[in-house]
């Protein structure tokens, strides 16, 4: 059984009133879901109550889950839109996604993730420095639904079709955003990258 089926089954349980039973999908994706709410929300203790609003939520609505798509793709739009609701009502625009360059678990997603790891010389260390500025700065720029399909597909690895359900929209809207947002961030590495010699990228 994969974890699709799996998590229907639990779901399938809690809508047949076995309540208890929804603990085992928060402990599942709690630590994935406040991942997501803490690229929205910085602060980690209100992230945490992001969060735990997100969970209450998807228990309130559970009972309209159909199992149309993943449990955990239903979550996490649940999870972006409350922390954007959270966000909208204290005055707050979306965040940049945290430091790319900083964070080894982060990069594992991401296209360049061996490039920010490479070796450790100076030079290198320097580049991978610059490379993770620019990364936040070209994120920083971004519109937010660009933003928010870029850091789903490539940071939380996403499929397209799952950020479509996640961002309730076409999923030609969701390539089209992606192709937006890279072509943003690449025409900012460029540069760099261009100046850098025996590159392998």
């Amino acid at each position: 059984m994969g974890e699709r089926e799996a998590d229907l089954v639990l779901v399938e349980r809690v809508q047949s009133g076995d309540r208890e039973v929804f603990s085992l999908l928060v402990s599942k994706y709690q630590r994935r879901l406040l991942r997501l709410v803490m690229r929205f929300v910085r602060d980690s203790a209100e992230a945490e109550d992001v969060t735990q609003e997100a969970f209450i939520k998807a228990y309130r609505a559970l009972s309209g889950f159909r199992g149309e798509s993943a449990f955990y793709t239903w979550l996490y739009r649940i999870g972006v839109n409350t922390a954007k609701t959270w966000l909208i009502t204290h005055g707050r625009r979306v965040p940049t996604v945290s430091d790319l360059a900083g964070d080894k678990d982060e990069t594992e997603g991401a296209e360049d993730g061996g490039l920010l790891r490479d070796d450790n010389t100076p030079d290198r260390v320097l580049m991978s420095r610059q490379i993770g500025e620019t990364v936040n700065l070209a994120m920083d720029a971004l519109p937010d639904d660009l933003r928010t399909a870029i850091s789903l597909r490539e940071i939380d690895g996403l499929t397209y079709e799952e950020i479509a359900q996640v961002m309730d929209c076409p999923i030609g809207t969701v390539r089209s955003r992606i192709f937006r947002a890279r072509e943003a961030i690449a025409s900012q590495l460029r540069p760099l990258l261009d100046a850098v010699p025996d590159r392998r990228w």
